[in-house]
């Protein structure tokens, strides 16, 4: 089920909804966040199904349960498709349509389109694919509120434009991995200078979006400096990949923007719900 996705799923989701404008009683929301982190295992599940001959040509991936046979194929199928049902259906019957929908949506999106279409077949796979990782704080928020605005695009577009940089930093220092894979990831196909480059630039693409929550009204200063700080950083240690010249060298800035770049996420959304206390506490 992917527990270390799960749980920056499932937080980022709780971040949407505990800073919408609506107070959701604690039942409601626990059950609701619970069918949201069901959901996230059951598309993890799906995900490791598929790729589960991939799984195992990849040191990164060759321990998961079905390359080392704890878990049958067929048992990861039909887990993955109970789990995706249930999670629906509850986040149905706890909150609201719109939930439930945007929930069976993202599972939909990260199977069908992203492991199914994407990842075998475009180094943009990651960009695209990108979208399903992005929803979760969206749901969230629906959840309290039934509707969208402009608030969840924008934590939504926090994500979308996160996740470029963070996996190709990743395929950067495991691209061996993903080239006996058979998988067109980015430094694969197109090479490592194209791969810092964009992961330069997407970084950059960061700093609009990040601070759009205070312009926009529903973050404040503590927010805006702290968000800047973190997220200058991030461009600096990516400015810092795009110029190192020796691969021993490059492969360890790119586990360093890798890893920086998970503690960065959690801690943007940390610092949002930190700055919105104030208001769901009252």
């Amino acid at each position: 089920m992917k527990p270390r996705v799960m749980s920056l799923v499932l937080f980022t989701c709780m971040v949407g909804l505990l800073i919408a404008p609506h107070n959701v009683d604690l039942k409601t929301s626990l059950i609701s966040l619970l069918a949201v982190a069901i959901g996230s295992g059951a598309a993890g599940a799906l995900n490791m199904w598929y790729e589960s001959d991939l799984d195992a040509l990849m040191s990164r991936t060759c321990l998961r349960p079905i390359p080392t046979g704890k878990v049958k194929r067929n048992q990861a199928l039909y887990f993955g498709v109970i789990l995706s049902v249930i999670s629906i259906l509850t986040l149905y019957y706890s909150a609201n349509l719109v939930s439930a929908v945007l929930l069976a949506s993202t599972i939909g999106f990260y199977f069908f389109i992203y492991t199914i279409w994407l990842k075998r077949k475009t180094p943009q796979n990651i960009v695209i694919g990108g979208a399903a990782g992005a929803l979760p704080p969206v749901i969230g928020w629906t959840i309290a509120t039934g509707t969208i605005s402009i608030e969840p695009i924008i934590l939504f577009l926090i994500i979308f434009l996160w996740t470029p940089s963070h996996f190709w930093a990743l395929s950067l220092y495991k691209s061996g991995d993903y080239k006996k894979a058979k998988i067109p990831m980015l430094p694969v196909i197109a090479g490592t200078k194209t791969t810092k480059t964009n992961i330069l630039l997407y970084s950059f693409a960061m700093l609009p979006i990040i601070i759009a929550p205070y312009f926009f009204n529903f973050a404040g200063l503590f927010y805006l400096t702290i968000a800047l700080i973190t997220t200058l950083y991030y461009n600096y240690l990516c400015f810092e990949l795009f110029k190192s010249k020796i691969i021993k060298t490059s492969n360890k800035i790119a586990r360093k923007v890798f890893v920086y770049s998970i503690f960065y996420l959690f801690f943007i959304y940390l610092v949002l719900l930190i700055d919105n206390a104030k208001d769901f506490l009252l």
